[in-house]
């Protein structure tokens, strides 16, 4: 199956991505010193950090995405909140920071006020469970700008959070990750907020127009097992820190998979990293791969297939980072380690079981 029948070109993306970061980079310079531009050093990074006359603010932007469809078909509108935040405050937290705030935006075709109570009640669930104040958005009503599946409201949804580093903890930038360091795996629920589009044209193919509706096992159809919210990792990565633990590197396992997402922790330090305990896929994610018959490779690539963030920690701590996140309902396990070589080396669990390697950048 080519990157292009999934309906989300992840080459062209980054490619795109990196032509309205470099426009951004041409701004850095309008403000001065230390009263609000960004951090050097960050490129390529989960989000942008500022530096306000020695406090150092993160902000991150992201959005739900075409998992929205998911909510339309079934019409449970109350776990996007959990995508959305995770989406953001995962982001952040993959650089240190703890996220207090988050503004959200709503565009719409029309306003149904009982779909929008819905929706912030989830994010209201969302922030509380992240520690995260919302401080207000904006809805925007678009008409025929906006579309989707079925009569109902039809939006978008994305926000904006901002955070702040917890008291004595530094940036976590990749600079710090050593050979021979640990790599603490933690597990996801499901596909999180990535790789829908390829998702619902698999379904569509394998059971039509209305294949929500389609059992996936006993009180479960495949519309509210595709529909899992995103687990947020937030609130133990913070407190981590606050305990004083030694996180060298995070990454946020999303578009782009392991390979794309890891290495953007990994590019910075010049190493690499071997994978070979890593948590295997869902079930519901093996039957995916499996009906859409998505190669190892694509499946690795577009989803986390189970691996929701990694954690690289000293060799000495790992054993406390797994007792520490296993206490707070967090599934953890140690899924390989750092080293010299300048790859990832993934041993995958799907379908076809494989070595899958990604080249690294960076220095020698």
């Amino acid at each position: 199956m080519h990157k292009k029948q999934s309906g989300l070109d992840i080459d062209s993306g980054n490619r795109c991505s990196q032509i309205a970061y470099g426009w951004a980079k041409k701004t850095f310079h309008l403000r001065p010193a230390g009263s609000g531009n960004p951090l050097t050093g960050l490129d390529g990074a989960f989000s942008n950090v500022m530096d306000y006359h020695g406090v150092k603010v993160g902000m991150s932007s992201d959005g739900v995405g075409t998992k929205i469809e998911l909510a339309e078909r079934t019409g449970i509108y109350n776990t996007l909140g959990f995508d959305l935040i995770a989406m953001v405050a995962d982001d952040l937290a993959a650089n240190g920071m703890e996220t207090v705030n988050l503004s959200n935006i709503l565009d719409v075709d029309f306003l149904d006020a009982r779909v929008v109570d819905q929706l912030m009640e989830g994010l209201y669930r969302a922030a509380e469970f992240a520690r995260i104040t919302v401080t207000g958005g904006e809805i925007a009503e678009l008409g025929s700008r906006i579309c989707g599946w079925g009569r109902g409201m039809h939006f978008n949804w994305a926000a904006t959070g901002v955070g702040i580093l917890p008291p004595g903890a530094q940036v976590i930038d990749g600079t710090q990750v050593k050979e021979g360091d640990a790599v603490v795996a933690l597990k996801s629920r499901g596909f999180r907020s990535n790789g829908f589009s390829l998702l619902r044209k698999i379904m569509a193919e394998r059971f039509g127009e209305h294949w929500h509706e389609q059992p996936y096992s006993a009180g479960k159809t495949w519309g509210e097992i595709l529909l899992t919210p995103s687990l947020i990792y937030t609130p133990l990565i913070v407190d981590l820190l606050k305990q004083n633990f030694s996180l060298h590197g995070v990454a946020h396992i999303t578009g782009g998979g392991i390979g794309d997402n890891f290495a953007r922790v990994l590019n910075v330090s010049g190493l690499g990293a071997r994978l070979d305990r890593l948590f295997e896929p869902h079930e519901f994610m093996l039957r995916v791969q499996e009906l859409g018959q998505v190669p190892e490779e694509q499946a690795y690539r577009l989803w986390n297939m189970g691996n929701g963030m990694l954690l690289v920690v000293p060799p000495e701590q790992a054993e406390d980072v797994l007792a520490y996140a296993r206490e707070r309902n967090y599934s953890a396990r140690v899924a390989g380690k750092i080293w010299q070589k300048k790859k990832i080396e993934v041993h995958s669990s799907g379908k076809q079981p494989q070595v899958l390697e990604y080249e690294l950048e960076g220095e020698s």
